[in-house]
């Protein structure tokens, strides 16, 4: 009996279940009492880039999901790689019972349990999901950071200094991307291959120079209604043109937008869900199900989200005013802050502050967050297994990382405030664990 043979009756015994063994896995992935630790070698989102073109090319299996997560290891022409930004494992367990589609991943695919990267934030995931590079690689860490090349504080998505109530302000100033980002995309590298690749968001966002930068190999498609991008993939697994495998990443940020504006549970919230499934369901699915071509969609979120309160936010420079002695100034005088988010804080400590900080810290938040100098975490390997230079030249040197419910924060009035209801970027569980969903079609 041949091995293809093997592995096609071992998918069919198994199809349609829970992945127990990413269950387990994820269950064992422990870094201090309360949080979860970053499987990059196994079960996390730092391999479904690498997954697709794998699936697509045969190519790059040890850089690959483990099998378990979609089993059949034959060749598909079209990979769609939908990244549901925030829907997290404990939303798909409270509504996999609700939607069809969710359903059919189930019953039809293979439901696996990962984990996200640390930080557990968009910038880190989407620069991966256009590179492959773990944020210890890219140096994209947070959705604030300190940028060497400018000597300011900056937030990537929007590029522009951290801040700014308008995006694009670094390219005002001409700033070019090439200075701030990888050089090298996955769409380039899968072009080499014979993979035609595209790139699909919302027009909002798909033609910043972020997303031109991070997707520099592929063709560039935007939507205004969820619904246009769906047909819009419609037609191209319907479309008989073409004979390159092809791959899709598609992007979908209204649930973890609803979420942080109006809270976990809101009916915003709870709307921003049924609009992504049920409009997967009717708009995508029946018309992916007539093509001729081998079809694999691969679900994912980058991260999930707890509860936060604005009313209940400490303000780092409040509560422990005398952080000004001891932060870093840039060449301008200017203190390095803040970095991160109110759920994985980063601080620009002066070197021979480092010890004090962490430990006033530690006391003054005891049961409410954990402090650690963002080395240990290096070598824990929290931020991957490879640590770039880049990386290093822009990662503060301690981190806050609260507990559930807790949000830990800089306030500068109409500039730096709290006002999520929800967030993420820490390392609970319930920022941690995040779904990969494999439907064959």
């Amino acid at each position: 009996m041949s091995v293809l043979v093997i592995l096609q009756f071992f998918y069919e015994v198994i199809k349609g279940m829970i992945n127990s063994s990413s269950l387990k896995a994820v269950a064992g992935a422990t870094f201090s009492s309360s949080f979860r630790r970053p499987l990059y070698d196994s079960y996390c989102f730092s391999r479904i880039a690498h997954t697709g073109q794998y699936l697509l090319s045969g190519e790059g299996k040890e850089r690959a999901l483990p099998k378990d997560c979609f089993l059949s290891e034959e060749l598909y022409d079209m990979v769609i790689v939908f990244v549901i930004d925030g829907f997290g494992w404990r939303f798909f367990e409270e509504n996999k019972d609700h939607f069809p589609f969710l359903q059919k991943c189930e019953s039809e695919g293979i439901v696996s349990k990962i984990t996200s990267q640390f930080p557990s934030t968009t910038a880190a995931h989407i620069t991966n999901i256009h590179t492959g590079l773990t944020p210890s690689q890219s140096g994209v860490y947070e959705w604030f950071y300190y940028e060497p090349f400018v000597d300011q504080m900056i937030a990537p998505l929007l590029y522009s200094y951290a801040g700014d109530k308008v995006s694009s302000t670094l390219e005002r100033d001409k700033i070019s991307p090439t200075n701030l980002f990888p050089a090298r995309t996955i769409y380039q590298d899968m072009k080499k291959q014979g993979i035609e690749s595209f790139v699909m968001q919302q027009e909002n966002i798909a033609s910043s120079p972020y997303s031109e930068a991070l997707s520099k190999g592929a063709h560039h498609l935007s939507y205004m209604q969820w619904e246009q991008g769906l047909q819009t993939l419609r037609e191209a697994v319907l479309s008989p043109k073409g004979s390159h495998p092809s791959y899709f990443f598609t992007y979908f940020g209204d649930i973890d937008a609803a979420g942080h504006r109006t809270g976990i549970g809101s009916p915003e919230f709870i709307r921003a869900i049924h609009h992504c499934f049920e409009s997967l369901e009717k708009h995508f699915l029946p018309a992916a199900r007539c093509t001729h071509k081998k079809v694999a969609c691969l679900i994912t979120a980058d991260h999930g989200m707890v509860d936060v309160d604005p009313k209940k936010t400490f303000y780092l420079n409040e509560v422990y005013p005398q952080i000004f002695e001891h932060l870093q100034t840039n060449r301008q005088g200017k203190y390095k802050v803040p970095a991160g988010s109110c759920r994985d804080f980063f601080l620009h400590i002066k070197e021979n502050h480092i010890d004090t900080v962490v430990a006033d810290l530690k006391t003054l938040f005891h049961g409410k967050a954990e402090v650690f100098p963002v080395s240990e975490l290096i070598e824990q390997k929290l931020f991957g297994a490879e640590v770039s230079s880049v990386f290093l030249s822009k990662v503060g040197n301690v981190v806050i990382l609260p507990y559930e419910k807790e949000a830990i924060w800089w306030k500068e009035k109409n500039r730096f405030e709290q006002h999520f209801y929800a967030a993420h970027g820490g390392l609970t569980p319930a920022e941690m664990e995040s779904i990969f969903l494999f439907l064959p079609l």
